[in-house]
């Protein structure tokens, strides 16, 4: 009863903050839209950019609930996957639904890069998805995978990813129409400069009105980022206590973000601004070995989180975490007072032996041959010890060892994912 109350406080106060969101951006987009009317139709101009900001608005919104989640995996280059490519993801992912209580079993999407990175989305736990990236499958052990799984079930659990898909949906609004608008107020300034010299009085208003315009257009998205990661930083730490609870181990997830944060890989290349809060850390920022403690700008410290979760000594429930991130910060915990409750969650021993660093090369080879399965490569084992990687044009049913010679039957094949 008492894991029931605090899942609900939880959800509840993740629901108010949600909608408290949408309202700042929604006004955030239509300041933008009446002034930038204001600088494109004159003084009149104001209603106009109000009602095309608001038809924006709505648009983006039912894009939002109907699709949102299949626009950002599609833009995370992120490609559904079955249980043959990664059994090990695929029962990691199954356990932690069972532990979470979900109704539904999330879809698997695995990216094709190198960085170490995980996030889901969706519209609801009947409809999620958690995507991770090639790289984290490469480097994590499986109490580590686990931890990050955990991580993003419970944003699930939690209902952030419908936050999290309408949010940078609309951040992606805000910032195409001020880019658009920038680009044009850029190609017509020379135009705008000999229409204000012939109307020295008219011209000079309206050259301010413009002036105003360029600045809000600039604004408006730092506004939006900042609005979006004011909420996202409690949310990320809401969901490492879910996964501390869930897997009853926080040293796994701590690990996972520690390998994470000193990861040497370049910048995910599919990130951007507007998707970046979806992952578990920020993607378009390395953390050296030397700067494991830097401050982001949209996640909150790691080396605080890995803190945090390495001071759960006692237990692994919200009231254990939200201790630890008192003890850790000084802050007053995060955790709503009415979702502590006397909730009992023992700690666990870890499940998989320490892992062994490997070196870069194996690890860029480990990287290649898991996105070979998601693009439906077949891998032969020769008795002469050699390993087959083949691609799914091959078109005969066979393949002849190029070491000793011998015919490899090919499996059937599925076809590559879409």
């Amino acid at each position: 009863m008492a894991q029931m109350v605090t899942m609900w406080e939880l959800i509840s106060a993740n629901k108010r903050n949600s909608i408290a969101l949408m309202v700042l951006m929604a006004l955030v987009l239509m300041v933008l839209g009446t002034v930038i009317g204001l600088a494109v139709f004159g003084p009149d101009g104001g209603l106009y950019g109000l009602a095309i900001a608001a038809v924006v608005w709505v648009l983006l919104a039912a894009v939002s609930f109907s699709s949102g989640d299949q626009i950002l995996l599609a833009a995370s280059r992120a490609q559904p996957v079955g249980h043959d490519v990664h059994p090990q993801l695929f029962n990691v992912v199954e356990e932690m639904k069972i532990a979470a209580g979900l109704p539904a079993m999330p879809k698997i999407y695995i990216i094709n890069d190198p960085a170490p990175n995980a996030f889901a989305t969706g519209r609801s736990p009947q409809s999620a998805s958690i995507a991770v990236t090639a790289g984290l499958l490469a480097r994590l052990n499986r109490d580590e995978l686990q931890g990050v799984i955990a991580h993003e079930m419970s944003h699930i659990l939690h209902r952030d990813i419908l936050y999290i898909t309408l949010a940078g949906i609309m951040l992606g609004g805000i910032t195409l129409l001020s880019q658009m608008f920038l680009r044009g107020a850029l190609h017509s300034s020379m135009g705008s400069r000999r229409r204000y010299s012939s109307d020295r009085g008219g011209g000079q208003a309206q050259a301010i009105i413009l002036l105003i315009a360029i600045v809000a257009a600039i604004l408006a998205p730092i506004m939006a980022y900042l609005l979006y990661f004011a909420l996202s930083r409690r949310r990320e730490y809401l969901a490492d206590a879910g996964a501390a609870r869930l897997t009853r181990y926080p040293e796994g997830l701590a690990s996972a973000l520690e390998k994470i944060a000193s990861d040497p890989s370049p910048q995910l290349a599919s990130a951007s601004k507007a998707t970046a809060p979806m992952y578990i850390v920020n993607p378009l920022k390395r953390f050296g070995r030397a700067s494991l403690s830097d401050l982001t700008s949209t996640h909150p410290p790691i080396s605080e989180r890995i803190r945090i979760l390495r001071s759960m000594s006692q237990g692994a429930s919200y009231t254990d975490y939200a201790r630890a991130y008192v003890a850790s910060t000084g802050s007053k915990s995060i955790v709503p007072a009415s979702a502590l409750s006397s909730e009992s969650v023992p700690l666990r021993p870890g499940e998989s032996q320490p892992a062994v660093t490997e070196p870069a090369p194996r690890q860029a080879h480990q990287v290649g041959d898991i996105m070979r399965k998601v693009n439906g490569f077949s891998f032969l084992a020769c008795l002469c010890g050699l390993k087959l990687k083949v691609p799914p044009n091959f078109k005969a049913d066979a393949v002849e060892c190029p070491r000793c010679g011998r015919t490899l039957p090919l499996p059937p094949r599925p076809q590559p994912q879409t």
